[in-house]
C-alpha cells in the first residue's frame, strides 16, 4: 500500500512521525552472509549504512533485500525498516538518519513533489522524480519494473463468466449489464481523484453506489476470491491475487499511475559510498511483479518472515551467499 497525501503539510507531519516512529532506534543485520555476484571485493567493507523502510510486507522485505546485500559487500547495516507510513522513512533518507531505502516513483511524484498528473511513462516518470529530488539531497537509482500499482482483479469463475480482460471490458459490461459490476474497494480509494472516480471518469464508468461496497484491504481479497463482489480493488505485486488465483485487469489507458520501486539514497551518502549503486544495481533490475507476488505471498498467505524470505531470494538469485 501507499501513501499518496496530497498535503502542504508534509514537514509537520514528517517530524511528527519521526518522533513517534522512534528512527533512533533499529538493531543491527548480523546476517553471515558473503559476496556471490555483488560485493566482490567486499566495496563497503569499513561503512557504517542505515536501511530503511515502511511497514507493510513488500516494503519490509525490498529493505532487508537492501540491508543483506550491503552486508554481503563488507558494510555494518543498521535496520531501521518498519517506520509506519511513507513520509517517515522518506524523511529518514532526506535527512541522513537513514542512508537508503526503495520508494516508490508515484509516492514521490505525487505525494513528496505535490503533483497531481502521474506522467504515463514509467521511464519518464522516474525521471523526472529522479531530476526534482536532486535539490532534496535525494539520489534515485535505476527504477525495477515492480510496479506496485492499482488493478481490478476477480475470481475465476467470474472470469470465464463476463470474459473480461482490461478496465475498458469493465466499462462496457457496466453500461449492458449494469447489475453484473459490483466492487469492493478501500474506503481512501473509493474518494481519490486516482481511485475509483477518476478511474471511472477516464474509463466512462457509471457504477451505482448501492454495488460499492467499502472495506479494508485485507478482505477486499477474500471478497473478491468467494465472488461476494464481481471485481475487487487491488495491488498489481500483492501475493494473495496468486495465492487466491485471482484474475487482473489491465489498466489499458494507463490511468492509475506508476509506482516502480528504485532505490532512493541520501546524496551525500552516495558521495561517500557510491559502490551502493553498483551493488543495488543488478538486483534492482531482477525485482519485477511475478517476483514480488511470490515473495509477499511467502509472507501474507504462508506466514514467513520477511528479512528470512529476502535472505533466501537473495541467495538463490546467486547475489550472495551463505
Amino acid at each position: 500500500m501507499r501513501v499518496t497525501w496530497r498535503t502542504g503539510g508534509l514537514a509537520v507531519l514528517a517530524g511528527a512521525l519521526l518522533v513517534s516512529c522512534g528512527l533512533t532506534s533499529g538493531s543491527p543485520m548480523v546476517d553471515d552472509v558473503k559476496p556471490g555476484s555483488i560485493g566482490k571485493g567486499l566495496p563497503l567493507k569499513g561503512a557504517d549504512l542505515t536501511v530503511t523502510s515502511k511497514e507493510f510486507t513488500e516494503q519490509l522485505i525490498l529493505g532487508a533485500i537492501m540491508g543483506i546485500a550491503f552486508e554481503a559487500a563488507g558494510a555494518d547495516v543498521l535496520d531501521r525498516t518498519g517506520i509506519q507510513g511513507s513520509i517517515g522513512a522518506r524523511e529518514a533518507v532526506k535527512g541522513g538518519d537513514a542512508d537508503a531505502m526503495y520508494e516508490y516513483t508515484g509516492t514521490a511524484w505525487i505525494t513528496y513533489q505535490g503533483n497531481t498528473e502521474p506522467i504515463d511513462d514509467p521511464h519518464k516518470q522516474w525521471q523526472a522524480v529522479r531530476d526534482a529530488d536532486l535539490k532534496n539531497g535525494i539520489t534515485w537509482l535505476a527504477p525495477a519494473t515492480l510496479n506496485n500499482t492499482y488493478a481490478l482483479a476477480m475470481n475465476g469463475r467470474n472470469a470465464a463468466k463476463y470474459k473480461t480482460k482490461t478496465l475498458s471490458d469493465v466499462a462496457s459490461l457496466s453500461k449492458s449489464d449494469p447489475k453484473a459490476v459490483t466492487l469492493c474497494v478501500e474506503s481512501e480509494f473509493a474518494s481519490r481523484e486516482d481511485g475509483l472516480p477518476g478511474m471511472q471518469k477516464e474509463y466512462g464508468m457509471s457504477v451505482p453506489s448501492a454495488n460499492i461496497t467499502k472495506m479494508d484491504t485485507g478482505i477486499i481479497y477474500t471478497q473478491a476470491s468467494k465472488g461476494s463482489c464481481t471485481y475487487g480493488e487491488v495491488f498489481t505485486t500483492d501475493g494473495r491475487i496468486k495465492a487466491m488465483d485471482l484474475t487482473t485487469m489491465e489498466d489499458d489507458k494507463r490511468f492509475f499511475p506508476n509506482y516502480n520501486a528504485a532505490p532512493e539514497i541520501n546524496s551525500k551518502s552516495l558521495e561517500r559510498h557510491p559502490e551502493m549503486a553498483e551493488i543495488l544495481a543488478p538486483i534492482t533490475k531482477a525485482l519485477n511483479n511475478t517476483v514480488a507476488r511470490d515473495l509477499n505471498s511467502k509472507v501474507d498467505v504462508d506466514g514467513q518472515d520477511p528479512h528470512a524470505v529476502a535472505k533466501e531470494w537473495l541467495v538463490q538469485e546467486g547475489f550472495v551467499k551463505e
